[in-house]
Formats: C-alpha cells, sequence, structure tokens
C-alpha cells in the first residue's frame, strides 16, 4: 500500500511539472562576470553587460534546520522554476543559537560572534557550493534580527555590539569573499534605527572592509524600506522593502516601492518579502482568509510595474522548513516539502521569462499609459514601458484604457501574456494613436492578465521566449 501511495505521489507531481516546463540548465551562468549596479542605477547587471533577475525565495531557515539531503531537493526544485537567489539566515530565527542544526552543531560557540564553530559553517559552505552548481545566489543574512534587538517578538538572545558585529562581518566577509554566489542581506526583520543603526552598520562596514566583490542590501521589519534609515550608506547597493503579509491593495507599493523608485540618489529598489502563499492573511484566518496563487502574482507583478528591478517570493511553511515534530509559526498548516510545487511559485518563472524577453534595462513605470477614470487600489492596473514595448498588469480583468500614443511608434501589437501558465495569444495590430480599449478574455479574482504592446516593426518574438 505504501509503494503504491508513493507511486500515486510521483505520478502526479510528474503531471504537475508536465504543465509547467522546467527551466532547463542553471538557473545563472556563472561565465558572466561578478553581479553589479548597472550604469543606470535602477538594475542589476553583470560585468559582462548581461541582465540580471533577481527572482528570490525566502529559505529563511535553510542552514538551521535542513539537511544536505533536504537542501539538495529544495534547491533543485527551486532551480526548476527559474529562482535565481535563495534568501537564507546564519544565525537564524528560530532559536539559531541554542537549537542545533540538522547536524547537531550550533553556529557559535558560547554565542560569542567572535567565536564562530567551524563545523556548522563547514555545512553552511556546503550549502554555498550547491546552490552555485545550481546556478543560484545566496542572500546570506549573517543574522535574523532578534540577535540585535529582540523588539517584541524573537528568541534571541542579543548577542550584539558594534565592535562584535564589525569583527563578525569581517570574518563572514574573508570566508565568502570568493565565493561567486553571494548577496549580502544586512538586517533580519528588524528596524534600522534607534540603537539598532550603528550595529548594522558596524555589520555591514565589517563586511566591506574585507569583501568588495558582492553587492548588499539590508532587509527591514514590515511596511518598511531599507531606505528609511540607510538610503545614503555607501555599503546599500540597492535598496530593499518588506511589504509584508496584511496588505491587499495597491497602497503599500505606493508607499514603498514607488516612494523608493523616486529617491536621489538613485539605487535600485525591489520587495524582499512580499505577502507569502498559504500564509493567513493579517494571521486571521478565519476572516481574511489565506494568501495564495493570486495574491503572490498580484505583489510580483505591481512591484516589478511600479519600478522594482526584480522580486522575492515566499511561502509560510517554506520559510520555517516545517515538518512533523516542529512547531508551527503564524498558524502555518503545510510541511514545507508539501508546498514546495504551489502554484505561485511556478508562476514565478513566468514573470522572470516575461521580463527578460523585451529590453530590459530600459523598462521604467508609466502609469500615465493608463486612462481608466477609476480603478479601486485592490484592482489597480499598472503599467511598466522600455525600448519597443509597455505592459500593463491589470489583476481582476477590469478592461484597459490605454493611451497608445504615448509609444511613439507607426502600429503596435499587441498580446495577451497569462501570467499564470506563460502562454501569449496575439490579439492583432493596432495604430499607436488616441485611447484604446482592452477587454481580458477573463474577469475576476485570479483572472489577472498581462496586455504586452510591441512595436510592430521590432519583430520581438512571443511574450516570455527568449529575445
Amino acid at each position: 500500500m505504501k509503494k503504491m501511495f508513493f507511486s500515486f505521489l510521483l505520478m502526479t507531481a510528474s503531471m504537475v511539472f508536465a504543465q509547467h516546463q522546467a527551466w532547463q540548465g542553471p538557473s545563472v551562468e556563472w561565465t558572466h562576470g561578478r553581479l553589479k549596479v548597472h550604469e543606470n542605477k535602477r538594475f542589476l547587471t553583470f560585468e559582462d553587460g548581461t541582465p540580471f533577475f533577481y527572482l528570490g525565495d525566502t529559505g529563511w531557515e535553510l542552514f538551521h534546520r535542513l539537511t544536505l539531503k533536504e537542501t539538495e531537493k529544495y534547491l533543485e526544485n527551486r532551480r526548476q522554476k527559474g529562482f535565481t537567489v535563495i534568501q537564507a539566515v546564519v544565525l537564524a530565527e528560530l532559536d539559531g543559537l541554542n537549537t542545533p542544526n540538522a547536524n547537531g552543531d550550533k553556529p557559535l560557540i558560547q554565542n560569542d560572534p567572535l567565536k564562530p564553530d567551524e563545523k556548522y559553517f563547514r555545512h553552511v559552505d556546503k550549502v554555498v557550493k550547491l546552490a552555485a552548481e545550481k546556478g543560484i545566489f545566496i542572500g546570506m543574512l549573517p543574522t535574523w534580527g532578534d540577535k540585535v534587538d529582540k523588539a517584541s517578538w524573537g528568541t534571541g538572545p542579543q548577542i550584539f555590539t558594534p565592535e562584535n558585529a564589525f569583527g563578525y562581518g569581517r570574518w563572514l566577509g574573508n570566508r565568502y569573499r570568493n565565493e561567486p554566489n553571494i548577496i549580502w542581506i544586512i538586517g533580519g526583520d528588524r528596524s534600522g534605527g534607534g540603537k539598532n543603526y550603528e550595529i548594522w552598520d558596524a555589520l555591514a562596514r565589517g563586511i566591506k572592509s574585507i569583501d568588495s566583490n558582492h553587492l548588499m542590501t539590508y532587509h527591514p521589519w514590515g511596511e518598511t524600506s531599507s531606505s528609511f534609515w540607510f538610503h545614503n550608506a555607501d555599503w546599500l547597493d540597492f535598496n530593499m522593502t518588506q511589504t509584508g503579509h496584511g496588505q491587499r491593495s495597491y497602497a503599500i507599493y505606493k508607499r514603498l516601492i514607488v516612494a523608493d523608485y523616486g529617491k536621489h540618489p538613485v539605487k535600485p529598489c525591489m520587495d524582499g518579502e512580499p505577502r507569502y502563499e498559504d500564509h493567513p492573511v493579517g494571521w486571521n484566518p478565519g476572516v481574511l482568509g489565506w494568501f495564495d496563487d493570486a495574491d503572490v502574482r498580484q505583489a510580483a507583478y505591481w512591484s516589478l510595474f511600479s519600478g522594482s528591478h526584480g522580486h522575492t517570493y515566499g511561502c509560510h511553511p517554506i520559510w520555517q522548513m516545517l515538518a512533523p515534530g516542529r512547531q508551527p509559526i503564524g498558524l502555518a498548516r503545510n510541511t514545507w516539502y508539501d508546498d514546495l510545487d504551489l502554484p505561485g511559485a511556478f508562476s514565478m518563472m513566468y514573470v522572470r521569462k516575461l521580463m527578460e524577453s523585451r529590453p530590459f534595462f530600459s523598462r521604467v513605470p508609466d502609469q500615465s499609459l493608463i486612462a481608466n477614470e477609476y480603478i479601486p487600489e485592490t484592482d489597480m492596473i499598472t503599467a511598466t514601458r522600455g525600448d519597443g514595448y509597455a505592459m500593463v498588469y491589470i489583476p481582476t480583468g477590469w478592461t484597459a484604457e490605454v493611451r497608445l500614443e504615448k509609444l511613439h511608434a507607426d502600429s503596435l501589437k499587441a498580446w495577451w501574456y497569462n501570467p499564470r501558465n506563460g502562454e501569449a495569444t496575439e490579439i492583432g495590430v493596432f495604430k499607436a494613436s488616441g485611447i484604446q480599449s482592452f477587454v481580458p478574455p477573463s474577469q475576476g479574482r485570479g483572472n489577472d492578465w498581462v496586455l504586452v504592446l510591441d512595436d510592430n516593426s521590432r519583430n520581438f518574438p512571443h511574450p516570455g521566449k527568449n529575445r
């Protein structure tokens, strides 16, 4: 009976992947040189000019809770979906100092940041190298925020001072400075202000004092941005927001992403922790329900079309690597491995494919393309444009009124791109003048569509296909 059940699971998994063709090869290639900020200060790029699309997943407890075999399972699953970054924490949130990792090792000797335990970090090394083999960056958080500031939640203990934070950062920077696949993420769901400021700043400066090879950002607490405290810090290469797990309207993107995009000096921006798939909305599922694939797609497109250079996905049981015998955090209801193939995770691959199928570095947000007199913020239609194209995201099937003359072309080829499966359907060719109404193929929650408008003379491939 067990063999029959296991065969059924394998068959079901094969059917799911048959509906969604897996990403071919490594998620990124390491032959393009180091990662850097593009000259226009809006995007990330490799040294040879190849665009880098930051498609992250929050694997916060990866180093702490998974065996190397489980890590292989998780990373391979994410490679098959085209994820380019896994965000993981060295000194993890869930009692990461005093509860050993899967090998029985703790990260620090006597919880001293200046006394790292070599056995623990050999495991971290193996995870970093395994990710590199799959073409995946590790967005490495040196510590979760409760080791700096317990605030009103977190296990702690608080162990950092500016002095030992600098030393710990320098030690980490030296250990990983030559790895090709590191992006440093200071912070960890905490404020960067008050007494915290000098500790986070010291940690960042400690890493940067010895590692000039890798980019760095800051992960803030909910509904805030790294720009609130560190926008002018020379170590902050791009801004990161956390739109969090309680908002379902576009208002949070206007407050954080649109605001960061407009700041000077110009820096790339992105959402590093949005609404998670399979997460209770506002931690109140009895009233508000659970975030699902429609919510995570909406978060991704709203963020990207408002100016983000990339996007992070998250799933509630996966960040905590929930498994039998572990206490669920925040009402989590499934295991990490049961949620690996949720539809929202698959749909992130189609976000990446669409963004990479058109000229990358010229993309800017442009709401002036939208002529609708009224759209509620829960159904907000957002627009972006680039060299020879525009894209309009319609989350719930409203008719989009588009000012075609703003695209400066003689004629435009229009497409519907289905963000649920990556399929593109040609609509027709239109004269680039006046206001044109576009009615999506379906309406209602979960029926989101991307309208793609191409300069017909450019002969772009189908949206979502390699150029």
